[in-house]
């Protein structure tokens, strides 16, 4: 797709929250929360021409590797949300991408993504083949407080759950989409913890993609500060997530 009229580099996006998005206590889900920026970056690479529809000319694909979020506030039911998204750097088959949600002027949520280029044939990273020169980088400006950091997965994790891919896990990489991986986590934590928004921020490293059929066991580990959650594949480890308690 040629580049869009709309394109500009520092990009935004308005929603409203609907009531199929939200917690009963009437907050936006964490995975929406997730959804949102995912779906923001996604529109801002179509704009600028490196979507997934482009990029599946050459058989790639964007992949996520770690997101770091970090919230205030998480909005309500009818809320009109702003997200806006810039690139702050993009080189070879990688980048980094910045998020921020805001409510009424006021910033709710930051967020760093590391994403990579994915073959979608070769199941493998390889250099992005699309012109992306267009793109201005602002390597300064962060979304978040703190940089993602490599997940610490303790020896002595609980075995909590174990479940096998269904093709509602899928996504049109036909792997399980990033948002799954947080949704079966976020379905073990403590409901009071959910709904009390005790969550301050949260972590995600993504090692290895899961399939269809694949048995995975989920595995927990649980300190005052924090739960880390990790998800395994033949005991090999696929996902890790770190929930930073309030």
């Amino acid at each position: 797709m040629p580049l869009s009229s709309l394109f500009t580099s520092v990009y935004s996006k308005e929603y409203e929250i609907n009531f199929t998005q939200c917690l009963p206590s009437g907050c936006l889900k964490y995975t929406e929360l997730c959804n949102l920026l995912q779906l923001t970056a996604a529109t801002h690479a179509d704009l600028g021409g490196i979507s997934f529809s482009d990029m599946q000319e050459f058989n790639q694909a964007w992949v996520l590797s770690r997101m770091r979020v970090e919230i205030t506030a998480l909005p309500q039911w009818r809320d009109v949300v702003t997200v806006k998204t810039w690139i702050n750097t993009l080189e070879n088959s990688r980048s980094i991408r910045a998020l921020e949600m805001y409510v009424n002027g006021n910033k709710i949520a930051g967020c760093e993504t590391f994403w990579a280029v994915f073959n979608t044939e070769k199941r493998r990273p390889e250099l992005l083949n699309l012109p992306h020169d267009h793109f201005e980088l602002f390597p300064d400006r962060k979304a978040t407080a703190e940089a993602f950091s490599k997940i610490d997965i303790n020896p002595e994790k609980e075995e909590v759950f174990e479940k096998t891919v269904i093709l509602s896990d899928l996504d049109i990489v036909n792997h399980v989409n990033n948002v799954k991986y947080l949704e079966w986590c976020m379905d073990l934590v403590d409901e009071k913890i959910i709904l009390n928004q005790e969550i301050k921020s949260f972590e995600m490293n993504f090692m290895r993609e899961l399939s269809l059929r694949d048995k995975v066991v989920i595995h927990e580990n649980v300190s005052d500060e924090s739960i880390v959650f990790s998800i395994t594949k033949e005991d090999k480890n696929c996902y890790a997530l770190q929930l930073n308690l309030v």
